[in-house]
Formats: C-alpha cells, structure tokens, sequence
C-alpha cells in the first residue's frame, strides 16, 4: 500500500491535505523497477493554482509516454506545512510516490510569473537540493526552469542547472537520452551540462559570465568556454496536431482555480499587442485541427467527469475554425449538462449569439479588455479595438439581455497623458450611456453594472516596450487617485464600480521582469529574511523586499523608471525568441508616433517568425 510523506496527525493539522496525498484520477503510477529516470514538474504555487495550468499537465503526459521515464509533481507547501516540515526535518516529496524530490534525477520548475521566484527557493530549500547550483552534484536533482519567466533567466541564473527557452515538446526526449548516456558512462556532472549545453534552446547559466559598465548596465555578455553557444535559440512545435496533448489530464479532489477540461486550440496571435509578451514569444500563430480538437474534447470529458470545457488561447477569435468548433461543442455537450466557457473572444454578433447560448445571460457579465481609454493610446499599444467597436458590442450585447459589464485597463502606459486616463472613465460612462439610450425605460432589468479594473503596466522583455521607463509607485498612485476623482465627475458614476491593483507589487514584478543577475542575491536575501507568496498580498513584504536591496547596494528603481537605449546590452540579448530586435525597435518608434501596424494576417510585417517556417507566416503561400 502506498504510504504518505506526512502523518495523518501532521495532515489533520494543516488547512486542505488533498493539496499533498497525491492519487487523483488519471494520476500515473509506475514500476520503480523499470524506470531509468526519475523526473519531478513543480509549480512553484500552491496546488489549486498549480493543478489549473495546461503547460504541466502536457509536460506530465508527455514524459509519462516514455517508458523510461516516470514523471511525478510538486507544488509549493503552503505556510503552515512550510513551517511544520523546518521543524520535523521533513523533505519535501512528489505527490505520487510520496518520495523525497531531491532522490530525483531532474526536478522541472515552471516559471509562470516573477511574484513566485521565493517559492522556487522554498522548494529547493525544503527539498534539501542546495539552492546555488555550484553547491550540487551528482547526489541532487539537475534543476531545470522554462516558460515564459525563462526568457530573462538572468535574475535566477545561480539557482538552475539548466534553462529551457521554447516550448516542451521539442528537445526534452533529446535531453532526457543525453542524460541516461551520461549516466551510463559515468560522465561528471559538468561533462552532462555541457553536452546539454549544445542541445538547441537550453542555457546553462554556469557556462557564461556577465561583466558591467561603471553605469550599472552590462558591458558583456559571453560564455566562459569555447564548446558552449554564444545565443540560445528558441524551439518551437510546428505541428501542434502531431504532438502529444493530454486525453486524461489529472482531475483533483479538491476545487481548484480552472476546474474544467481545457481545450488548447492555437498558440501564438495574429494580433501583436505591443504590451504583450506572450504575443510576441509564442509566434508564428499555430492553430490545432479543429477535427484533431473535436477528437479530443470527446475523451478529456469522458475519461474526467468534468462538466466544463474550455477554449484555450490569446484570442481565440482569430482561429480559423472557431464557428465550426464552438457550434459542434454546444451541439454535442450541452444537452449532457456540460458547460462551454469562452475566454478571449472578441465580442461581435457571433460571440453573442454564442454566448446566449451557452451563458445564463442574468447571471453573467461580458468582458471587454479596452486596455488603454483613449483611441490614441490604444493604438500606441497596437490593442486594434475601436471605442465604435467597444460600444456597439456593448449596446448589441444590452439588446441581447446582457446588463453587467467588466472592463480591463491599464495604467502607466508609454506616452500616457492625463487625457488618456481620463478616457478610462468617460469610456465606462459611453457604455453605461448606451445601455439607457438602447434599453427602453419599461424593459431595463435594473441598473447597468459596470466594473471598471485597472492594472500597472509592466514592461516586459522581447515586447516593443521593453526599453521603456516604467512608472514609480508614487506616480501609480497618483494616476489611482486621479482616475478615482474622474469616474466619479461621470454622470452615471452610480453605475461603476472602479477597482485597482497595488503599486508595490508592481515594482518588484518590475525589478524582475528585467533584472540581471545581481537582482539574484536581493532575491535570496529576501527569502531568508521570510518573503514568501509574494504574490498573496496578505503575505507580500514590502518593507523587507526594500531593506534588502538597500543592504545590497541595489536601487530597485534603475531597472524599472529608466529608459534604456538602443544599444544598451540587455540581459536577455543572448537568447534568440524569433522576434528580432529590429522588428522590436520598428514597433517602438511606431508606438511613440501613434500609429499601429497591420497584423500577421493583413500584412507581414517582417518580425523575424517565418525563420521557424510555417504558421500563419506561410499560410497564404500554402
């Protein structure tokens, strides 16, 4: 029988213990005894958070079709088992043997979102794998980290053995073969390092040093050998309808946040927000077969009772085959009480008739993501949304029945003007406008709602922003309270409610959006004075987050309020993402005049994708 890591007195003290007992349905399990490599996935959050993202669960399947390998999970403990396991010396282990992780051979670390950077720490820590990687040898687990966190790797480059710059279906069956022929012939750890250093898109952070400018920028950037490459290269999967995809993904015991079959339907967009780091690294547009997807949204929902389905994508109206695939979903699913949601449509005729089908119109709400208020900023982001198209999407969906309405923007834009911020809450007031204007007097079921949330923008790396001044938290607040003053000047400021973000998180996920490798040790500072779940604001600890990178000598503020040059050498230059830098700079001159660019499917405009030589880039040669 299979025996818990933790005592069952241990799991009676601590809040929800399904998050560590492991044994879902669809969970593998297999034979130690014919297994050559052991690999763990984390997500470096707790399991409701961890449990609900698609990258995992496709990694899961994938390395279990191995019969070699057999690949478990780990989240992140949270504080009250974190504290237990430090007092009883207990090691952190994988759900499904319940084995201790650092017995692995290779423990993968998502890298989803920079607020989760001291969890990673936790993990190694409470694992007892050393957390600088020079202190590791053939006794730990080689550490690897991918997704999108990944491509600046700088800020956790002493933490990883290894860096993975694309997607997963690509060169790990390559690695894992290197590794157990390394193994094999008893090779030293850093003789296995290197070969994997030469597999295309890992980086092994130990193999390149960094020198700086008396300025605090970077000076160079190279490898520290002569048999390691000088630029890693992105790897793409082309044929997403030839790749493994998960037909009994996990199912947990307990809710989690995206309890539902998720149906992966393209990766990349056409659209190129220029915001948007996912736009930008996930190129060239793939789409799946919608005969392929069809297949597959029968056997998820039989092999996990789920009672919802999902489409996954950055917008999925863009995919070719939506009205085909949405029209089949509801035919075949809905009379079996199955549930269809529809995240990232853009809202025209077709989304509504669409979502009367398949919503309870009283109870839901649409959602519209402006981004920016004024058409001038939202074409410096290159959003391709007219505020015509904002209100009559709105008045058509009051018509339809719809009378609750959520809105998505952004503060701190590039270029932004009060008149920028201003348009935020006049906007909200055009829509709210359109629902008594559309709505006779007699048929309106109550007060329209309107809820207005903003965010801080972050510049991120590879985005056409990523030279650009982020603002202070002090100037956040200031355009908070400015916009607060404005929504209440509307004349149905009654019927919107204004919700916001905090500044301080936004500066730190800022520092670490585009940090080097000396933001490592404010890092590790941090986490042993306690920083933990920094994204749980009940947890964040701002005052100790900047008494660490004072102790440091780090002023947080000159990797986010400055705006760098052109020929500054950024820490993510040595990776190749297809996008090139041109392309970037092109779109950042083009964004400071105003003015958009068409998108991938009107007219190519040379961002550097074709090279990988297929997706929407070739689709009118096909």
């Amino acid at each position: 029988m299979r025996k818990l890591a933790l005592s069952d007195e241990i799991l009676l003290t601590v809040e929800k213990p399904a998050r560590y007992i492991g044994n879902e349905v669809n969970m593998v399990k297999k034979d130690l005894s014919n297994i050559d490599i052991r690999f763990c996935m984390c997500f470096p959050d707790v399991y409701e958070i961890g449990m609900s993202h698609l990258g995992i669960q496709i990694l899961y399947d994938m390395f279990n079709r191995r019969e070699d390998t057999y690949c478990e999970r780990v989240y992140s403990p949270w504080t009250d088992l974190d504290k237990i396991m430090r007092e009883q010396n207990i090691p952190l282990f994988a759900l499904e043997s319940q084995d201790p992780i650092k017995e692995f051979d290779f423990l993968g670390i998502t890298l989803q979102y920079e607020m989760c950077y001291t969890n990673i720490l936790q993990v190694l820590e409470l694992s007892q794998i050393p957390i600088m990687t020079e202190d590791r040898t053939w006794d730990h687990p080689i550490v690897i980290g991918g997704g999108p966190c990944a491509y600046n790797p700088e800020p956790l480059a002493p933490f990883f053995d290894i860096f993975y710059i694309g997607e997963g279906e690509t060169v790990y069956d390559q690695l894992l073969d290197v590794y157990k022929e390394s193994r094999k012939n008893g090779e030293s750890r850093t003789e296995f390092l290197q070969k994997a250093a030469n597999i295309e898109g890992l980086y092994v952070p130990i193999f390149y040093d960094v020198t700086y400018n008396e300025d605090g920028t970077i000076k160079e950037f190279k490898p520290n050998r002569d048999d390691v490459p000088a630029v890693i290269k992105k790897q793409v999967e082309m044929h997403l309808s030839e790749t493994t995809y998960p037909d009994k993904p996990l199912v947990p015991f307990i809710k989690v946040t995206q309890d539902r079959v998720v149906l992966e339907i393209q990766r990349g967009c056409i659209r190129g927000c220029r915001f948007c780091q996912a736009g930008m690294l996930y190129r060239p547009n793939r789409e799946r077969r919608v005969d392929f997807l069809k297949d597959l949204a029968y056997k998820m929902l039989k092999n996990t009772g789920h009672e919802e389905i999902s489409l996954s994508s950055l917008s999925s109206s863009d995919y070719s085959d939506l009205q085909e695939l949405i029209y089949f979903l509801i035919d075949e699913f809905r009379s079996k009480g199955v549930n269809i949601s529809l995240p990232s449509l853009r809202i025209d005729a077709f989304a509504l008739d669409v979502m009367s089908k398949v919503q309870d119109v009283k109870k839901s709400s649409l959602t519209f993501a402006p981004e920016a208020g004024s058409q001038r900023l939202r074409n410096v982001i290159k959003k391709g949304l007219t505020e015509e198209q904002i209100l009559t999407g709105a008045r058509d969906a009051f018509l339809g029945g719809w009378n609750k309405v959520k809105l998505y923007f952004m503060l701190g834009l590039p270029t932004e003007t009060e008149e920028d911020i201003e348009g935020i809450a006049t906007l909200s007031d055009k829509i709210a406008r359109e629902y008594y204007d559309a709505i006779p007097k007699e048929n309106r079921k109550g007060r329209v709602a309107i809820t207005a949330s903003t965010s801080f923008f972050v510049p991120k790396p590879f985005t056409p922003f990523q030279w650009t001044r982020m603002a202070t938290s002090e100037e956040f607040l200031d355009k908070q309270r400015f916009l607060n003053g404005k929504m209440k000047e509307q004349l149905n400021y009654r019927s919107i409610k204004y919700n916001w973000h905090e500044a301080e998180l936004t500066l730190l996920e800022g520092v670490y959006a585009r940090g080097d490798r000396k933001t490592a040790k404010v890092l590790y500072d941090a986490y042993k004075k306690g920083c933990l779940y920094d994204s749980w604001s009940e947890y964040f600890k701002y005052d100790v987050w900047m008494e660490t990178f004072a102790e440091n000598g780090i002023d947080p503020y000159f990797y986010t309020s400055r705006e760098r040059s052109y020929d500054e050498v950024l820490p993510w230059d040595f990776i190749d993402a297809g996008v090139t830098k041109k392309y970037l700079m092109n779109e950042y001159e083009m964004a400071k005049s105003d003015q958009c660019t068409p998108n991938c499917r009107e007219k190519c405009t040379g961002c550097g994708a074709t090279k990988f030589g297929g997706g929407v880039c070739y689709e009118s040669k096909a």
